[in-house]
């Protein structure tokens, strides 16, 4: 796995869990221009000859296809917005897209978004991402959760950017205090928007909740998180097929979460509530029903780590038919 920039520090645990397993992972040093992001991903290229290359997101399919190399590509679309809005960027997808054999969106939405505005590639598919169900499973044999948990918690996990809308749920959960004094309300995630998460803690200490939130960083306990607490929040303006979301579904845990086509799959699911969160009225009467909702044990079908594997493997076998992988 090569990366165009260099790892963060929030990515050392699951660095160290990949390659346990077997995975190299490959990132550069320092922060890179194009000309020297290029040179990066040729040399990993070079020095591993695959026979079938996996490009996830928009500028590292673009940067990948540049190479002077013949092996396969395929593209993975994971944005939640459309990225061809961005003139320049749909110009380059233009010249580009023949060089991609395969063009996968992580939901319906990327491949209408490529169909609208850059047109028809002979290979386009959806493949959901997936998850290990088995990690977030209460019979998992994880250790039970810490007494110090608060009974009533409503979590939310995700990056600090406006799209994920914190705000929202702080507003909402100003209410549901007023009616279950007990509640507590989890905040974790990776500070991408230094001014937003700025913006969360000022809305806590304006609305007198700091009792109440606990406003954090990045996690790497998730699954015990969603374990010990009751209501999983996703308030999203926008989503291609979020991991996290997944994660919850598995977990049994009550869902509130926006009414975004994204989202729309998991509405039959039990315990699932799919609302306008920016509505803090229907938000917070949402959570509160949720607060009072058992878990359910959900049956993802189509979106397990295994089925996800074997679709891209079976993508891969179409352009590589030397491709054999033990079992």
């Amino acid at each position: 796995m090569a990366s165009l920039l260099p790892q963060q520090d929030d990515f050392a645990a699951i660095r160290a869990e990949l390659e346990a397993a077997g995975v190299t992972c490959l990132f550069p040093t320092i922060h890179h221009g194009r000309v020297g992001k290029l040179l990066h991903l040729y040399r990993v290229v070079r020095q591993f000859r695959p026979d079938f290359i996996v490009a996830h997101a928009t500028l590292a399919a673009l940067y990948v296809r540049l190479l002077p190399v013949h092996t396969p590509i395929a593209w993975v679309m994971h944005s939640g917005v459309n990225d061809f809005e961005n003139g320049a960027l749909k110009q380059a997808e233009r010249l580009l897209s023949r060089r991609a054999r395969a063009i996968i969106g992580v939901s319906q939405q990327n491949i209408d978004d490529y169909l609208r505005e850059i047109g028809k590639h002979p290979a386009m598919v959806v493949i959901p991402n997936g998850v290990d169900a088995s990690l977030f499973s209460e019979d998992n044999g994880a250790s039970p959760p810490d007494i110090a948990v608060p009974a009533k918690q409503i979590v939310q996990l995700g990056r600090y950017i406006e799209g994920k809308s914190q705000l929202h749920t702080i507003r909402a959960f100003e209410r549901v205090v007023q009616s279950e004094p007990e509640a507590h309300l989890l905040l974790c995630g990776v500070v991408e928007d230094v001014a937003y998460h700025d913006a969360v803690l000022s809305l806590v200490r304006q609305l007198g909740l700091e009792s109440s939130v606990t406003v954090c960083g990045p996690r790497s306990d998730v699954a015990a998180i969603l374990r010990s607490s009751r209501v999983f929040a996703m308030p999203s303006r926008f989503e291609a097929q979020s991991i996290g979301f997944l994660e919850a579904l598995a977990s049994g845990i009550p869902v509130v979460a926006s009414r975004i086509p994204s989202f729309g799959f998991a509405s039959g699911y039990a315990g699932v509530s799919l609302v306008d969160t920016a509505d803090p009225e229907a938000y917070s009467r949402a959570l509160l029903h949720a607060l009072d909702t058992p878990r359910a044990n959900r049956q993802l079908a189509g979106y397990t780590l295994h089925d996800t594997a074997d679709r891209y493997m079976t993508i891969a076998r179409q352009f590589v038919r030397t491709l054999r992988v033990s079992t």
